[in-house]
């Protein structure tokens, strides 16, 4: 543990306790995309199935089951809750997110550290984890008008991973051996899609107006 990496898990929480906030409080789920929210369940459950096995610490358990139970919580909401489920834009939502899966699935297959379901599973949470933002980005950019607590949501999520690049750094340069090249390039193109988003919220910010991303 370090600075960077507890910074980029409290960024992560802070993330997901904004999007808890809309819908349970303002009962609203509108700019959120199911899609991004099921295939982040599917990151977090391929990736915590040594929860119970493979015990690390508390703060690593209580993380996951936090991570988990709110993807699970989240998802639950925008497909069942009466009043929540009618302000999701499902005629806006409509990248075919499963086209993300196989690939990356596949890819895992082909590349991992250990031929392990365990590690093969592991892996391929890592590749949709890099990829799983696409269709929110698309909605954004479809519905371009975006309301403050989405568009930190995205900021907060893309400020996660971004730190997270700092730890590894600094893990890189402070421990013996401290070499993970699949999580690194993941991670990278993950913060790349995130770029443009950031350009224009951090101009929004500056000029202090209403974020809006070009058609």
């Amino acid at each position: 543990m370090n600075i960077f990496r507890l910074a980029g898990d409290m960024t992560h929480l802070l993330s997901v306790l904004v999007l808890l906030l809309k819908i349970h409080t303002i009962k609203s789920c509108a700019g959120i995309s199911l899609k991004t929210q099921e295939l982040y369940f599917l990151v977090f459950a391929t990736r915590y199935l040594d929860i119970f096995t493979d015990y690390i610490s508390l703060y690593n358990t209580v993380m996951k089951l936090i991570f988990l139970g709110s993807s699970f919580s989240i998802v639950w909401y925008m497909r069942h809750h009466k009043i929540v489920r009618r302000s999701y834009d499902k005629e806006q939502d409509t990248f075919r997110h499963f086209f993300l899966v196989l690939p990356c699935l596949i890819l895992a297959l082909l590349i991992h550290e250990k031929f392990t379901l365990k590690e093969v599973l592991w892996t391929f949470s890592i590749y949709l984890e890099a990829v799983a933002i696409l269709p929110q980005l698309v909605l954004l950019q479809r519905t371009r008008n975006i309301d403050n607590l989405t568009g930190q949501y995205v900021f907060l999520l893309g400020c996660y991973r971004s730190l997270y690049i700092l730890n590894w750094i600094y893990r890189y340069l402070t421990e013996k051996n401290y070499v993970h090249w699949i999580t690194w390039i993941a991670g990278l193109v993950q913060t790349a899609l995130y770029a443009d988003f950031f350009y224009y919220y951090l101009r929004s910010w500056k000029n202090n107006v209403k974020l809006e991303l070009p058609a």
